[in-house]
C-alpha cells in the first residue's frame, strides 16, 4: 500500500537549480520520496487516501543540512567563554579526554532533538575524541540519531600528536596513528551505507593541522578513497592556526593539506575562515567543498569567512552549527540569518541574500556531503525531507517575504519535519522522543563528565 503525504497551501520554496518558488503550492510525497511538486493544490486523484498537512501560512523548504558539529560537545555548553580557539581547545580537552559512548549517546540526543527542531533533517557530526575504554562511541551516534530519526553523517575523527610532539592536545587525549587508522576503517566497515537512502553514513575524519601527525593525514586519505568514502578536517579556522603552519611546516594550511592529497571533490573542510584567493582557487579548481560555521566563528573571533568569495568561484559551501560548546544554541535554522549577516558585514550590503542563505543550509550542504542528488531541493524522485515552518504567527505575521523569514527574522516554529516522510517534528515538538526526559539525560551526563574532570 502506497503511503502518500499531500503538503500543501503554503509558500513553496524548492531551491532547485532554477531557484523555483510557488507561493502557493504542494509536496506530494508517496514512500519516503517526493512524487510531484507544483503550484496550487495537488490534484484531486492523488487526495485519495492521502494525509493532507495545511501549509496555510507556513514557508515549506527542503530539510535543512548540517556539515558540522561535535555533538558530544552538548555536555560542555558555556566554558571558557571569552576565549580564542586555542585557549578554549586546552581548556575543554581535560573534559572531553574523559567522554564514554554513553555520555556521548545522551549528549548527541539533546543536541540532535534540538537540530530537529530548527529545521534540520542531515547530521554531519565530527568526533575525533576516543579515550582507552570509552566503548563503541560511533554506534553510540548511530544509536541516537536512529532514536531521534536524522540522517547521521558521521565522521569517525582521530588526534595523533600530543604537547609532547609539538600538537596541541595533551598526550592523554590522543591515539596511536596505527590505532586511529584501524578504528577509522573498522568504523566505515561496520556502519557505512552507500545506497541512495542512506540514514548512516561515515567519513574518515583526523581532527585538524595542529593535532594529527602528517603521516596519519597522508594515510588517511589513502584509505579513505579505497573504502569509497569521503574525507572531513579542519582547515584554515583561526589566524594562529595559520601561524603554527608556517612555523611548523613553511606554508600555509591549504598548502600543507593539498601536498597530502587533502583537496579533491570528495573532501570538505570545515570553517575555511582565512582562506586568501589562490587557496580559494584551488578550492574551486578540485571541488572541495566548505562548512561555513558563523555563530562559532564569530563565538571564538575567529573571523568572517570569505564566503561570498567562495560561492562566486564555485567552492561547494553549506552550513554547520560546530560544537554546542563554541555554539551553545545548538540551532541549524539560527545559521541561515547568521551567514546572511555575516557574509554582509564581510563583502557589503547585496553580498548574501536570504535565498543565499537558504540554498547554502540545503542545496550546499547536500552537495557539500555528496548527496546532492538524494537530498537538499524539492525535486520530483528526492528524499522526502522537507521542513514546514510557520510564519504566520506574530512574530511574522504580515511580512512580504515567506523567506525573509527565515533568512532575516526570528526562527520561526516548525508546523512539520518530515525525514523520509516520516515525521520527526509536529507543532514544534519532537515526536520521535521525550524531549523530558532527553533533558534529564543531558543535565545528568554533563554532571557525571564534569565530576570525572
Amino acid at each position: 500500500m502506497i503511503r502518500r503525504t499531500i503538503i500543501e497551501g503554503g509558500h513553496v520554496a524548492t531551491v532547485d537549480a532554477a531557484g523555483t518558488e510557488h507561493r502557493t503550492g504542494h509536496v506530494v510525497v508517496e514512500d519516503g520520496r517526493i512524487t510531484a511538486v507544483g503550484p496550487g493544490p495537488a490534484p484531486a486523484a492523488l487526495r485519495e487516501e492521502a494525509t493532507v498537512v495545511d501549509a496555510a501560512g507556513c514557508l515549506v523548504t527542503p530539510g535543512l543540512v548540517n556539515t558540522h558539529n561535535h555533538l558530544y560537545q552538548w555536555l560542555t555548553r558555556g566554558y571558557a567563554q571569552d576565549a580564542i580557539l586555542f585557549d578554549w581547545l586546552t581548556t575543554l580537552y581535560p573534559l572531553w579526554a574523559r567522554i564514554d559512548a554513553d555520555l556521548t549517546r545522551d549528549g548527541a540526543a539533546g543536541a540532535m532533538a534540538v537540530l530537529a527542531r530548527s529545521g534540520c533533517t542531515t547530521v554531519g557530526d565530527h568526533h575525533y575524541v576516543f579515550p582507552r575504554g570509552s566503548g563503541d562511541i560511533v554506534g553510540a551516534l548511530v544509536e541516537a540519531a536512529t532514536g531521534i530519526g536524522v540522517r547521521l553523517h558521521a565522521t569517525r575523527g582521530s588526534m595523533d600528536l600530543g604537547a609532547s610532539q609539538g600538537g596541541l592536545p595533551p598526550d592523554f587525549a590522543v591515539e596511536t596513528t596505527d590505532a586511529a587508522l584501524h578504528a577509522s576503517q573498522d568504523a566505515v566497515e561496520r556502519w557505512h551505507d552507500p545506497a541512495d537512502d542512506a540514514r548512516v553514513r561515515i567519513a574518515i575524519a583526523p581532527c585538524s593541522p595542529f593535532s594529527v601527525t602528517s603521516d596519519l593525514l597522508r594515510e588517511a586519505a589513502v584509505m579513505a578513497r579505497s573504502l569509497g568514502v569521503r574525507l572531513h578536517t579542519h582547515a584554515s579556522e583561526t589566524a594562529e592556526e595559520d601561524a603554527y603552519c608556517a612555523e611548523r611546516f613553511g606554508m600555509s594550511p591549504t598548502e600543507y593539506l593539498s601536498g597530502l592529497g587533502w583537496l579533491g571533490d570528495d573532501v570538505w573542510m570545515a570553517h575555511a575562515v582565512h582562506l586568501d584567493d589562490p587557496a580559494i582557487a584551488q578550492y574551486a579548481a578540485t571541488g572541495t567543498g566548505v562548512a561555513h560555521c558563523p555563530s562559532s566563528n564569530g563565538r571564538l573571533a575567529s573571523g568572517i569567512a570569505p564566503v561570498r568569495a567562495m560561492l562566486d568561484a564555485g567552492v561547494p559551501v553549506g552550513l554547520g552549527v560546530d560544537g554546542a560548546a563554541s555554539n551553545e544554541s545548538g540551532q541549524l535554522g539560527v545559521e541561515i540569518r547568521e551567514a546572511v549577516l555575516m557574509g554582509r558585514l564581510r563583502s557589503g550590503s547585496g553580498a548574501m541574500s536570504v535565498r543565499d542563505g537558504l540554498r547554502m543550509a540545503t542545496a550546499g550542504g547536500a552537495r557539500v556531503l555528496g548527496r546532492q542528488d538524494e537530498i537538499g531541493s524539492l525535486e520530483r524522485g528526492k528524499l522526502a525531507d522537507i521542513a514546514v515552518w510557520w510564519v504566520g504567527g506574530v512574530e511574522h505575521a504580515g511580512i512580504v517575504d515567506p523567506v525573509a523569514a527565515l533568512g532575516l527574522g526570528a526562527l520561526p516554529p516548525l508546523r512539520r519535519l518530515l525525514v523520509g516522510g516520516r515525521t520527526v517534528v509536529e507543532d514544534d515538538m519532537l515526536v520521535t522522543a521525550d524531549e523530558r526526559l532527553l533533558a534529564e539525560r543531558v543535565a545528568s551526563a554533563s554532571r557525571t563528565l564534569a565530576d570525572r574532570a
